[in-house]
């Protein structure tokens, strides 16, 4: 974060960096750092890593010079800073990283706000987190007033120009597949022998399989626990056939997560891993979904995995996925307020078994679709479960009411311009739905707007359920339940057969929408002026500029916040606005 350099109020390094002995020594204070260095080796770095783990650091005696202005900071070990990240000593900006946020708190450090909201100042006595979205650069001498995004880019070049500082691309890849000293996970099929060294198993003795776990210790001894079961390790070099030792590290039990794809092409074959011109026929995928937390774990590897075996000659394409999406999460609020993820670790996952339960799999999965943009994080509500429940309530209810009036009728097929009143309406929108649902589901993905328009539309059939005719009644019900389907399949069945269909809805066709039918005869316009929303016009769908111009004019609401002004010009769009220009 070089937009943020000047913010800096300590250094922070990872216990296990190897200069802490020496700077502890030359500072004389070798009996206050080692002994926590100590401790906190003794703990996980995944561990330290989490963000709810608790601060905790001590101050090694030593201080640093910020390059950007000089300032001499302190310069701390702390238990969350890691060795791999960075060079495993890093800048801490407590305003704008909530984990030096805390620490700071912790142990009054200064904390000195250097980026603020774009329309609001920050005060850094009473902050209550870090601020660590995008704004504009404060207290940063010669940066003032840029916005963070542009800031960072223009620090950089300034550092390098002036040579206080470099920038460089660095590539990582974590060896969390290979070498885990576990005794989930495939063994890897290596023998080493004094004589011959590492040898690889013989295929014909493939699998090498894991001990009975009742054979294994799982108390901790500083090795892998596969070490310790004789039988397992002692074997026979597949070379020379003298004593040998198997390798007890295992590979880990998600490094088939990694290319399944490929299996499933040819599942059933049993001599060898996937059959090259299937897999070339029908990969690479199309399309895959994953989270965030994917992106650095199961692609990487994924990919890394794939290009391996397209440099070998196994398969005819370097990119195992063509195109990714990638979901928010779910987070939910923690006692203090603040939004986290939902995750097993953190303890605060809400189990979908006791939703089903209570309300039914197809309310879980309606509220799972309508919690928001499938691309952004979204908040846990208890309520919003509950809004589920009721809305399919009223959908069975209302179906229920509407089943006597439609069951000996067949649904409306024409396209509408031959029936009036309330028929013509329920027709027209229900076109519109089924256009703006399939719209919503293939082109944006947007299921939370798809769900919301029928949640609307069950609201406008609820309206005039006793005024349109059966077969128009016929015609909503069938198309909304078909549009139900895939959000919530289990009742959208019931309802089907309910309805008299003796094949599942899900043998029908997706339902087609005619955009004739969809025409509005009115539409609603709204009218602004100066920009700013003063009225709403309901007028013919067909209506021209001079109409449009002249009704707004007209209209009271509009004359009201025009008086004594002189109209300078009318802007109309038609069909979507008319916004007029006066002072």
């Amino acid at each position: 974060r070089p937009d943020t350099l000047w913010g800096v109020t300590f250094m922070s390094m990872a216990p296990e960096h190897p200069m802490i002995p020496r700077l502890a020594r030359i500072a004389g204070r070798e009996q206050e750092v080692l002994p926590f260095v100590e401790r906190c080796m003794r703990i996980r770095p995944t561990e330290r890593a989490d963000a709810d783990f608790k601060k905790e650091g001590v101050f090694t005696g030593c201080h640093v010079i910020n390059p950007v202005n000089g300032e001499k900071v302190p310069l701390w070990v702390a238990n969350y800073a890691l060795m791999e990240y960075g060079t495993g000593a890093v800048m801490a900006v407590p305003a704008h990283d909530q984990r030096d946020f805390e620490f700071a708190r912790e142990y009054g450090l200064p904390i000195r706000v250097v980026v603020r909201p774009f329309d609001s100042d920050l005060d850094a006595g009473t902050m209550s987190e870090a601020f660590v979205e995008e704004g504009l650069m404060v207290n940063s001498g010669p940066f003032d007033g840029t916005p963070s995004a542009e800031g960072i880019a223009r620090v950089t070049r300034w550092l390098s120009e002036e040579a206080r500082g470099d920038f460089e691309v660095s590539y990582r890849i974590r060896d969390w597949l290979i070498s885990r000293q576990r005794y989930w996970g495939a063994p890897i099929p290596v023998v080493h022998c004094n004589k011959c060294g590492a040898s690889a198993v013989s295929e014909d003795d493939l699998p090498v399989l894991l001990p009975d776990a009742e054979k294994v210790d799982f108390r901790p001894s500083g090795t892998s626990p596969l070490a310790l079961v004789e039988d397992f390790v002692e074997t026979d070099c597949p070379k020379c056939g003298g004593p040998a030792r198997r390798d007890t590290d295992t590979i880990a039990q998600w490094l088939c997560s990694c290319w399944y794809f490929l299996r499933y092409i040819s599942p059933r074959d049993d001599g060898r891993p996937f059959d090259r011109r299937l897999a070339d026929k029908w990969l690479p995928v199309d399309q895959y979904i994953g989270g965030v937390e994917h992106a650095v774990l199961h692609l990487l590897y994924s990919r890394f995995i794939v290009k391996v075996l397209y440099d070998a000659g196994h398969v005819g394409f370097c990119e195992p996925f063509e195109a990714l999406f990638t979901q928010g999460m779910i987070c939910k609020k923690t006692p203090s307020g603040r939004l986290e993820k939902m995750s097993k670790s953190k303890g605060n996952v809400v189990s979908p078994d006791e939703i089903i339960e209570k309300y039914g799999a197809d309310t879980q999965r309606l509220y799972t679709l309508f919690i928001g943009p499938p691309e952004k994080d979204a908040e846990w509500s208890d309520r919003g479960i509950i809004g589920a429940h009721r809305f399919l309530q009223r959908y069975w209810e209302t179906v229920q009411v509407g089943l006597e009036r439609i069951k000996a009728e067949k649904a409306y097929d024409g396209n509408g311009w031959e029936l009036a009143g309330q028929d013509r309406r329920i027709n027209q929108e229900t076109h519109r739905l089924i256009s703006r649902v399939t719209h919503d589901i293939e082109s944006s993905w947007h299921f939370n707007t798809a769900v919301a328009a029928l949640m609307e539309f069950l609201n406008t059939v609820r309206a005039d359920l006793d005024a349109v005719s059966p077969p128009i009644l016929r015609f909503a019900l069938e198309s909304m339940t078909q549009l139900m389907s895939p959000f919530v399949p289990h009742i959208a069945e019931e309802i089907w057969r309910l309805m008299g269909h003796q094949e599942s809805i899900f043998a029908e066709a997706w339902p087609g929408f005619d955009a004739e039918a969809a025409r509005a005869d009115e539409i609603e316009i709204p009218v602004q002026v100066n920009g700013r929303l003063r009225a709403r016009l309901v007028m013919p769908a067909e209506a021209d500029t001079t109409a449009l111009e002249q009704a707004a004019l007209a209209d009271e609401r509009v004359r009201h916040y025009i008086q004594g002004a002189r109209v300078q010009k009318v802007v109309v769009i038609p069909g979507r606005l008319v916004n007029v220009v006066a002072s």
